[in-house]
């Protein structure tokens, strides 16, 4: 079985494990692969949080899983509770750095926004995960703990209701963490795991054109979600600096590579700026954008009503009437397009959010608490 460590954690996470992976490494430690199966319906099903509640297994077999592994590498530091019922949490990674997972509830469901690293390089500046760069990815087992966390809030609750879908959007960019993404994705897609379905969970990438064609081949029914949020060159850079090193030419062709590969329906989320990218211009350029591509049933425009971050405040919320404008427009060309539900309006809702604002307190405290204690 490969390194899959945690930082600072001297025990690696029992949930970065895939089931396979556990069955082998039973194998080598003389244990029986069938063992993987019944520790896993403890890890997904029965979600305990000890080793000793796996009753069925024998006490020597639980001290080998408490031995090499842990079940617990995150903790609660600060959580908030909007009155639309979501939920944001700031969790403490084992090496001390924080990481936001947000729970929001739907008609259809509850979803949960994950966090795929500890900040971002990407640099959008509008986004308040990008105001601290990247210190380093999660692991596979990073990510799926923050659904067992959310999933674990929910079984305390009187009805019991379970985590139906996930969204890889929350800190950083998905396919910069490639690989642990795509571990996370078929643990908790397996029907022995959290047995998500793969429809229902959808990965939002910036445009890392060489991933998106990677996953175009992965074979898996998982949705995806492209941050686009501008439809030329000029206005796009301007706003995402990723659009220098990738321009629009070049991610539309691998958009396209990928609605060839897998005839399967992409979304292009885009955020409305007030009078930087919510003009009718704009969203003639979009239209364009999109009719180009010669596949309307393919794709769906996600418009995003803008939270507004204090460290940007160049930036503002898009108007009612040019909110309705800019959709009209698509929709006059045939283009299915919605403006997406608001969730947590009334907590630190925008990505990044409530990190930053508790690692700049604490910036600040910190200086203070050393003279009182010198």
């Amino acid at each position: 079985m490969s390194d899959l460590s945690t930082p600072n954690c001297p025990k690696q996470s029992i949930y970065n494990i895939t089931l396979k992976d556990l069955s082998d490494w039973l194998i080598e430690q003389g244990e029986k692969s069938f063992r993987a199966t019944q520790i896993w319906n403890w890890l997904y099903v029965k979600r305990v949080d000890t080793f000793s509640e796996m009753s069925d297994l024998s006490i020597s077999t639980r001290w080998l899983l408490d031995k090499h592994f842990s079940l617990t590498t995150m903790v609660e530091d600060t959580l908030q509770r909007s009155k639309d019922g979501t939920i944001k949490c700031l969790l403490k990674l084992s090496d001390g750095n924080l990481i936001e997972t947000v729970l929001m509830k739907h008609a259809y469901g509850l979803s949960i926004c994950v966090t795929t690293q500890v900040g971002c390089n990407i640099g959008c500046t509008f986004c308040a995960s990008g105001l601290l760069t990247k210190s380093r990815d999660l692991t596979a087992g990073e990510i799926v703990e923050q659904v067992r966390y959310m999933q674990k809030k929910l079984d305390l609750e009187a009805d019991k209701k379970r985590v139906s879908h996930i969204v890889v959007m929350g800190i950083g960019e998905p396919f910069d963490n490639y690989d642990n993404v795509l571990r996370f994705i078929r643990i908790v897609n397996h029907p022995q795991g959290l047995a998500i379905g793969a429809r229902h969970i959808t990965v939002s990438t910036s445009g890392l054109d060489r991933k998106i064609r990677a996953f175009a081949h992965e074979g898996l029914q998982v949705n995806l979600a492209l941050s686009l949020h501008a439809a030329n060159n000029e206005l796009r850079t301007r706003i995402m600096k990723l659009n220098k090193a990738i321009p629009i030419e070049k991610l539309m062709e691998a958009v396209d590579y990928y609605l060839d590969q897998t005839n399967r329906r992409i979304t292009f989320e885009y955020i409305l700026l007030k009078d930087v990218n919510d003009l009718e211009s704009s969203a003639f350029d979009l239209a364009n954008l999109i009719l180009a591509r010669n596949r309307l049933h393919l794709i769906h425009v996600n418009l995003i009503p803008y939270n507004p971050v204090h460290e940007f405040d160049h930036y503002k919320r898009s108007e009612s009437k040019a909110i309705h404008r800019f959709v009209s427009i698509l929709r006059a060309q045939g283009i299915n397009a919605v403006v997406r539900g608001e969730h947590g309006t009334d907590i630190d809702a925008a990505c990044g959010q409530l990190r930053s604002k508790q690692l700049k307190a604490r910036a600040a405290i910190r200086p203070i608490a050393i003279g009182i204690n010198s």
